[in-house]
């Protein structure tokens, strides 16, 4: 074989292992995508490279692995419920409130299925990686009730607030049922 011959073959080899490493990438990045949502592109956002991004969400599933996450029974779902109802009723008469109320029982709900209770962003990125759909829902409603709490929220933000609890409230239960309370 002549050098010419070796060096194209090198060559070939190293454009077929390129396009297998960016082929392994995409499907990697696709993967995380469909399995982290809105929150891989927050992660990128974050970290401002996709390789530390993909490093981040992978330590974070890993840590939310170790978690003794479970569904709770049918009579944990209902005293939530009940409970997330009564701050429902509060809103009418007292919109911060009852958004102050549901801001502290999402955590109770997630650490009853299991979750930590450890900071607010940690609880977050825990939350990211089985619901990642509510996640952002999440962020957005506590935020809400930190700019109420500083007196810098409209009864429209608060409205607002109470629909994403909802939304991550039933995720958390894995139940409908508050809409039909």
């Amino acid at each position: 074989m002549s050098a010419v011959n070796a060096i194209i073959w090198i060559i070939a080899i190293v454009a077929i292992g390129i396009a297998a490493w960016a082929l392994m990438e995409r499907e990697r990045t696709r993967k995380l995508k469909r399995q982290f949502g809105p929150e891989y592109d927050r992660a990128i956002q974050h970290e401002r490279s996709t390789r530390r991004a993909a490093a981040v969400l992978a330590e974070r599933q890993k840590r939310v692995e170790t978690y003794p996450i479970r569904h709770l029974t049918r009579e944990e779902c209902d005293r939530f419920g009940a409970r997330w109802k009564a701050v429902q009723e509060r809103f009418v008469d007292d919109p911060h409130d009852a958004v102050a109320h549901a801001d502290v029982l999402i955590p109770e709900a997630m650490r009853a299925c299991g979750y930590p209770m450890t900071d607010f962003e940690q609880r977050a990125e825990d939350l990211s990686v089985n619901h990642p759909g509510v996640v952002q829902d999440y962020r957005a409603a506590h935020g809400i009730a930190m700019r109420d709490a500083q007196g810098a929220a409209s009864t429209e933000d608060l409205r607002k607030a109470m629909q994403c609890y909802r939304a991550l409230l039933e995720h958390v239960l894995d139940t409908r049922v508050l809409q039909h309370r």
